[in-house]
This record gives structure tokens, C-alpha cells and sequence, in this order.
């Protein structure tokens, strides 16, 4: 078997809507798509005595055990890679249970579709996927737990944390989006000017200043103690020689611990002699060059945590440790303390697994004891100084048995030091009473505390704590989303988009958008280039600066990795029309009608739909949508319309020369076609549909008739405001259009148009696209040559996989099907060309380029007209 190719699909997909993140691996079977699993001698076996957790999988037959049922009656190998791939994410830690499988046009070759948590992970398990079926094939071993230990190490590496991941899942709980901005914890969560940002708990409210005031232990405690705050009596050293002076001015037992350290990196604590002084000094010295010394005060450890000024959570932290039963050494108490399906790897479940380092050896040297020895019944050894989670400790809610005055002294630090998110860590006998009556100190206050022990505590309620964060940043009725309003289609997409956004613009928003030109905020473009996809969509929404954005999502970007947004409020289908047919997996009408329907089926149930009712592929997805639709159309009479609008339906129609809105029995007329600059005095019907479609989207969103009337007006066909599309030049003696048509319908209307111009000369510069089937690239050429009295060909570079002679030479022979005596020329560069047809141009003559790639034509042309204006001598 082959894996041909693994796409990652981060958004909705043609697969599913709601189940985002998918692996979407091409898999050539080979040989064995002759060879179904009951067809291999022992498979079943094999596959239940490596995964015997997949009797779970239902498959079709829905009862556990189906997919073995399944297996034995026969099926084909990439089902069972599929169900494989979501198994053994499951047995690393990341249940995911969703999954495809659908032979392509190609017999033989397989889209093997299933769900992941993690990105790499999923990548990972398709490849490990098809290791494992090859060796349940042949018969031979394999290490599973290899790979699962390595799928648990990836996600642990590129993970969001627990705390980060308890605010994104609170997010999303409350329909939220949110963005990850670096391979580490830093997220946004909204879009546009709605957004707020988080790092672990730190969030674009928390005070740099609280933060460095947090960082620096011995500057926090001199804050607290000002404030008559109990803390521990103690000093800062840097030396081993002051050591012996914080021994004399405090006295045992102490504890050391870093300046600027974290989740008890460096700490000692019950420090009894000088040796043992100097040791725990040069322990926390290897990560703060400054180390604090306290007195040790014995009690309990205990987390308060507070966020916006409330205390909203509190455990009591036990440092790791085993519970002797008078027969095992330590190092089997530890090991059997492991085997607890509470602890993971890493952050993976409840509790972490217990390690031995240094710290360990230390306590237990301290109790005279090695990893051999054997603890009574029922003795705690300790393994850790500090109770972070994080080093195996366990954690029990007490919040709910705080005393009022401990939330006060609590809530007050957290304004003191001027903290939004806050952990303070308490030791005292207990939190019930008040810590100024039983001897309580606070020993540290921390910026970005951690949620773990709060979320998922070894004992007692699991505390929200994620949710008083999101209420912080976003209380009642501040919105995280900002309007999305989503174009696709054949062709008109680009012109509608622009279109959309500059009715927008002129009703006073700031509008962030993407054109196959390029991303624009308002009227500035920041990235030149086809920008159609996902990551473009991103780039506008992590934009701080837009209030709206107006999106062109093209077909490449949905199939390569699904819709950049999870949904919008307008969703636009200009067309479908035959283009980029026998493209990945995309063979017929049907199919690409599937890929431009994510669209639709992405729109907000309150949100709308806009169709072209002249088109019976978007007509079909109106029909099943699950928003409101409303229609545009050339034809007032078309039944889709009269149908629509006699139940009441939104749609807008071309009308005696006007663009109409229609609403039910009544009409509002907004302006004539012949008004409409981009209409080119309503002789370019394409462009009358794509004002159909874009005044829609601009009277849905609820700009005002009189504004959209205006804006209309304004909107002028340029290579300013529409480049590549209807650019017409009015050179001294003949005009030159340029023109992004580069597929049969785009050809076709250009066509209709050069009808409705009377010049002695059509002449056609023209550029096929390589990515298409030859018939055609083949049928480009015989529209072309029903439309122009004379052709030159000119082969851009983006030749799609194939050469410049093969596309040119399809083209011709399209030309000559249709007119054989068709003046023909071949020019490989594009200004020779270009300076060529304008040698042809008789007085009248009407030049058209069309091509997929403009940008270097239109720049070539629009200095040919200055140079022209710049010869030409003023008369007057």
C-alpha cells in the first residue's frame, strides 16, 4: 500500500460541518484492494490479539463488536486503517471516534478520513496506521506501545497546557472562536476587534507590573508585609557565605528556594543543619543566582486562587508521596503509585506520574531511608518538597470550607499586587479559621497560576475555574465574533467580494478581506497574491484593527483544509459553473456544487444564504440549506423567484433596467443597471449578477437601500478597485481590455459582451490554464475563436503540470475546430506579446487579454497608455 498523499483539515470540510479537525490521507491500496480481510489467513486474529479495544468500534453494524463482524465477513483495507488510525490515538489518551472511508474515481485509491485532537498526532497515526495493517498482513510483530508512547510524547510537546486548554474548552462550550498564535500557549479567543488574548493564565488585562511584582518573591513579601499580610519571616541570599548569616537571623529548620523560580524547581524545604544549608543554597542557586531563605513553617500547603478580584477556588496540596504497607520497598510503592489510572504522562490525565530526581533522594536520605527500603504500614513517605502537580503531588478542594476572612485576605493580595488571575499559596493548620489566629503565613503569590488542581482535584468538586475567566473577559453582551460574510463560486467571486466590501466600508465599517489578488484592510493591501484559503481567512480575523470581514473562499482552500472560520453570518454562491474539473477527486458538477456548498452549510441558522437562482446546482443547495436563503436572478419570471417571494422569501432581481429587491408581493427598486458603473451601462450581464448578489448581502447585513444605491455608484471597474476584471484602456486610436476569464463561462461572458461592441477588429491575447482536462483547455480555444478575428497565444508561467507547447498546442486545436484560417500567432513573453497585438490594433480595434495570471499584463498595459498620454502632444 501507498499513502499518496495527508491533508490536515482544520476547519469545515466536505466531510462534516461540525467535525473540524480531520486527517484526510489518500491511500493507494495496490495489490490489496484484491484482497478484502477475510481473504487474508489469520488477519482477524491477528487484529484482535494486538487492538482486542477495538471490539468497542460499532461500525455499520452499530452493536459493539461490529467492526470485527465486519472484518470476518470482509472489507477492504483502508476501512480497517481507519478504524485503526482512531483506536490508537484513543489508546494514547485522545478519544476520537469520527471516520470515513470512499474509494476516488481512481479504483483501487482511497480517502481514509478520521478525526484527531492533536495535528501531529493525527498525521502520525495515518502513517502508523498503514505500518500496522502491512504487519497484521504479512503476520509479523509490532510494537504498538512504541508507537503509542510516541503519540503521547507528541501531543505532550505541542499540546496546549491544561490551563490554556481549560479556557479554549470553556470558549468553545460558549461558541467562542479562538486562534492559536505560537506553537506554545498563546491564544486568541474572538476575532477582529472582539478579540482578547490569553497566554497559560495571563491574560491582555493582566498588569506587567503585577507580574513582575509576582516574579520577584522577596519584593512581593516586603508588599504583603507593608499591608500587615501574615508572611514568613526570611531574607534573600546570593552567597554560601550568607547562608551562615540567614542561619543565625532566622534559624532552623529553613527553606531555600529560587528568587524567580516556579512549580517548585530548586526548593528545599525542613532544612535542619548547616551542610544540609549549603546544599539546598546550591540546588536553587542553579536556577536564580539570588535564593530565598524562609523559616519553615509546618502545616498545610494550600493554593487559593482568585480571579477579577474573587476568590473562585482553593485545594490543599499534598506533595507526592506513598503510604507504606509494612512489605514493599519504595522504589514498588512508587511503581504501584504509577499503575494509578489517575496518572498519565505529562498532563494527560488527573494526576502526573511520579519521577525520582534529586529532590526525591534528598527526602529520603533525610529519613535514612533508599528506594529499597520498606516503610512500615501505613507511614507517608514523602518524594517531593513541594506539592506541584506537576511533580506527581495531588490536590483536594477545600473551597467551599475557606473562612471569610482568609476570601478576604485573598482577594485583597490579589488587589494589592494588582493581579487579574492569582494564585496564592498559603501553609497553614488549616483554612477554616482565620490564618492571623492560627499562625498562617502566605508564602508566594503567583502570576499565571495554574488551573489542573482546581479543574480535576484527586479529591472534591472539580471547580469551573476556566469559566470566571471567560466571564472576565467577555461579560454579558460583549460579543468575541465580528460579522463574517463568505463569497465562493466560479467565477464573480472576486468582483463580488470587493464588491461587498466596499458597500461595507461606505456604511462606516472598518473591513478587513481577501481577494485571489490579495488580503486587504480597508482600502491597503498588506499581502500581494491568490489569497483565497483558510490562512488568509486567519490573517483578517487576527486582525485587531476590522470590525468586518468580507471573505473569498475558493474551492482549493476548502478541499486542502476546510473553511478559516467556523461560521459566518452571509454566505454567497455566485455560480457554479464547469472549472477545475478532474481536480482532487472534484470530476463532476455534483461534486464541486458538494465543495462550494461548506459555504452554505456553514452559515448561522439565523444567519443567510444567498443564491443565484439561475443556477440549478446552487437552487439544489438552497433547497437543503438549514439558514435562511434568499435568491438573485436575471429573470424576474424565473419560477425559483416567484416561488421564493410568494412565501414570503427576500430576493433580488434585474427588472426593467433596475436592481430590484423583492419581498414577497412588493418591490424595492435600488438603481439602474445602467447607473452601475461595473455594468458597463448594463451590457455586462455577469457583472449585473454579481450586483445582484452583493446588493443582497449588503440589504441582508442591513445596510440601507439609499446607501447601497450610492455606493453603487462608486464602485468603478478598475485596476484599482477591480483588477484583472473588465480593466478596460482607452489607448488614442483603440481600446484593450484585460480580463481574468480563464474557463469556459468566464469565456462565454466575454463573448456575450464583445457582441454588444461594434469595432472592426476583435483581437484576442490569450492564455489557457494547465490544471484542466484537455477538452477543456481544447474548448477555450473554440469559444475564443468564435469571438476574435485574430489570436495570439502567450503562455503564462504557471503552467499547473504541464508544458507551455502542450497548453498552447490544445488551445490551437480548439481554435482551428472552429476556424480553421484563424490568423494565429505564439509568443512565449508576455510584453513582447502585448507590445505585438497593439502592432495589430487598426483605428477601432477592441483588444482583449484574458488570462488566469494579470498582474504583470496589467502593469505592462497601464505603462504603454501613460507613455501613450505622455507623447501625445496638448492641443489648446
Amino acid at each position: 500500500m501507498k499513502i499518496e498523499s495527508i491533508q490536515v483539515l482544520r476547519g469545515p470540510n466536505i466531510w462534516s460541518i461540525y467535525r473540524k479537525k480531520l486527517i484526510q490521507m489518500r491511500l493507494d491500496l495496490e495489490e490489496m484492494e484484491q484482497r478484502p480481510t477475510n481473504t487474508i489467513d489469520g488477519f482477524y486474529d491477528r487484529l484482535k490479539d494486538l487492538i482486542p479495544s477495538m471490539y468497542d468500534h460499532r461500525c455499520s453494524p452499530g452493536v459493539p463488536g461490529g467492526f470485527f463482524q465486519r472484518v470476518i465477513e470482509g472489507t477492504w483495507m483502508g476501512h480497517v486503517i481507519e478504524h485503526i488510525a482512531l483506536e490508537i490515538q484513543t489508546l494514547a489518551g485522545m478519544e476520537v471516534g469520527f471516520g470515513r472511508t470512499r474509494e476516488t474515481y481512481t479504483p483501487g485509491v482511497y480517502n481514509v478520513v478520521f478525526a484527531y485532537l492533536e495535528e501531529k498526532v493525527g498525521i502520525y497515526a495515518a502513517r502508523s496506521a498503514v505500518r500496522i495493517a502491512e504487519a497484521l498482513i504479512d503476520a509479523k510483530s509490532y510494537d504498538l506501545e512504541a508507537d503509542i508512547q510516541e503519540m503521547r510524547e507528541i501531543r505532550e510537546n505541542t499540546r496546549l497546557g491544561p490551563s490554556t486548554g481549560a479556557i479554549v474548552e470553556e470558549a468553545i462550550a460558549r461558541d467562542i472562536p479562538w486562534i492559536r498564535l505560537n506553537n506554545q500557549s498563546l491564544v486568541q479567543l474572538g476575532y477582529g476587534i472582539n478579540q482578547t488574548r490569553v497566554r497559560a493564565t495571563m491574560t491582555e488585562k493582566t498588569s506587567s507590573i503585577a507580574v513582575d511584582l509576582a516574579s520577584d518573591k522577596e519584593e512581593t513579601k516586603r508588599i504583603l508585609e507593608m499591608h500587615a499580610i501574615p508572611v514568613a519571616n526570611g531574607m534573600t541570599v546570593s552567597s554560601v557565605k550568607e547562608v551562615s548569616v540567614a542561619i543565625d537571623k532566622i534559624g532552623f529548620p529553613l527553606v531555600f528556594k529560587p528568587l524567580d523560580g516556579n512549580h517548585g524547581r530548586g526548593a528545599t524545604i525542613n532544612v535542619k543543619t548547616e551542610a544540609e544549608a549549603i546544599a539546598a543554597y546550591e540546588h536553587a542557586a542553579k536556577i536564580s543566582r539570588r535564593v530565598i531563605v524562609e523559616k519553615f513553617i509546618t502545616g498545610y500547603d494550600f493554593r487559593v486562587l482568585v480571579i477579577n478580584n474573587q476568590m473562585v477556588a482553593a485545594a490543599l496540596r499534598k506533595p507526592a508521596h506513598v503510604i507504606g504497607d509494612g512489605q514493599s520497598t519504595v522504589q514498588e510503592l512508587i511503581d504501584k503509585e504509577n499503575q494509578d489510572p489517575r496518572r498519565g504522562y505529562g498532563h494527560e490525565n488527573v494526576l502526573t506520574e511520579i519521577k525520582i530526581d534529586r529532590d526525591t533522594m534528598d527526602l529520603l536520605t533525610k529519613k535514612g531511608y533508599t528506594l529499597e527500603s520498606i516503610p512500615e504500614a501505613d507511614e507517608v513517605v514523602y518524594l517531593k518538597s513541594t506539592a506541584n502537580l506537576s511533580t506527581g503531588g495531588t490536590s483536594v478542594d477545600v473551597t467551599d470550607h475557606v473562612h471569610p476572612e482568609n476570601i478576604f485576605i485573598c482577594e485583597r493580595i490579589s488587589k494589592v499586587i494588582g493581579l487579574d488571575i492569582c494564585g496564592i499559596d498559603i501553609m497553614a493548620v488549616n483554612l477554616t479559621e482565620p490564618i492571623t489566629e492560627n499562625g498562617g503565613v502566605v508564602l508566594e503569590v503567583n502570576a499565571a497560576p495554574g488551573f489542573r488542581m482546581h479543574i480535576a482535584p484527586s479529591e472534591g468538586i472539580p471547580r469551573n475555574v476556566a469559566g470566571h475567566v471567560i466571564d472576565m473577559l467577555y461579560p454579558p453582551a460583549k460579543s468575541a465574533r465580528i460579522p463574517i460574510i463568505a463569497t465562493t463560486g466560479t467565477n464573480g467571486k472576486t468582483t463580488t467580494t470587493r464588491l461587498i466590501a466596499h458597500l461595507v466600508k461606505n456604511s462606516g465599517y472598518r473591513v478587513g478581506f481577501t481577494t485571489s489578488d490579495g488580503i486587504y484592510v480597508q482600502n491597503t493591501m498588506l499581502i500581494k497574491g491568490d489569497t483565497t484559503g483558510p490562512m488568509s481567512t486567519e490573517f483578517i480575523l487576527k486582525d485587531p484593527t476590522v470590525e468586518v470581514a468580507v471573505l473569498e473562499t475558493a474551492r482549493g482552500g476548502i478541499l486542502r483544509s476546510g473553511l478559516g472560520f467556523s461560521k459566518c453570518d452571509i454566505g454567497v454562491i455566485t455560480n457554479i459553473q464547469p472549472d477545475h474539473l478532474g481536480i482532487s477527486d472534484i470530476h463532476t458538477l455534483d461534486d464541486l456544487a458538494r465543495v462550494k456548498g461548506v459555504v452554505i452549510e456553514s452559515v448561522k441558522p439565523e444567519g443567510w444564504g444567498i443564491l443565484n437562482a439561475d443556477n440549478e446546482y446552487c437552487v439544489r443547495i438552497g433547497q437543503k440549506a438549514d439558514c435562511n436563503i434568499a435568491y438573485f436572478s436575471l429573470n424576474e419570471s424565473n419560477p425559483v423567484i416567484s416561488e421564493h417571494c410568494r412565501k414570503g422569501g427576500i430576493a433580488c432581481i434585474c427588472e426593467n433596467g433596475y436592481v430590484t429587491i423583492k419581498k414577497g408581493d412588493w418591490k424595492i427598486r435600488v438603481q439602474r443597471t445602467g447607473f452601475i458603473p461595473l455594468t458597463f451601462g448594463g451590457a455586462v450581464s455577469f457583472m449585473i449578477e454579481n450586483v445582484l448578489a452583493a446588493t443582497l448581502a449588503a440589504y441582508l447585513w442591513g445596510i440601507k437601500t439609499e446607501d447601497i444605491k450610492t455606493s453603487l455608484t462608486t464602485f468603478i471597474p478598475s485596476a484599482a478597485q477591480t483588477p484583472g476584471r473588465m480593466n478596460l484602456f482607452e489607448f488614442r486610436e483603440f481600446k484593450y481590455m484585460v480580463d481574468f476569464a480563464h474557463n469556459p463561462d468566464g469565456f462565454n461572458g466575454i463573448k456575450n459582451f464583445l457582441n454588444t461592441i461594434d469595432s472592426p477588429q476583435k483581437i484576442g491575447l490569450l492564455a489557457g490554464t494547465g490544471d484542466r482536462r484537455d477538452d477543456d483547455i481544447r474548448e477555450l480555444g473554440r469559444i475564443a475563436a468564435s469571438m476574435f478575428d485574430h489570436i495570439v497565444l502567450r503562455q503564462a508561467d504557471h503552467l499547473r503540470g504541464r508544458t507551455r507547447e502542450e497548453i498552447m498546442s490544445l488551445m490551437e486545436e480548439g481554435i482551428r475546430e472552429v476556424k480553421p484560417d484563424m490568423p494565429l500567432e505564439k509568443l512565449p513573453d508576455e510584453a513582447d506579446a502585448i507590445r505585438y497585438v497593439i502592432s495589430l490594433a487598426q483605428p477601432g480595434a477592441f483588444i482583449v487579454m484574458l488570462s488566469d495570471v494579470v498582474h504583470g499584463g496589467l502593469e505592462i498595459v497601464q505603462n504603454l497608455l501613460e507613455e501613450e498620454r505622455r507623447n501625445t502632444p496638448v492641443i489648446g
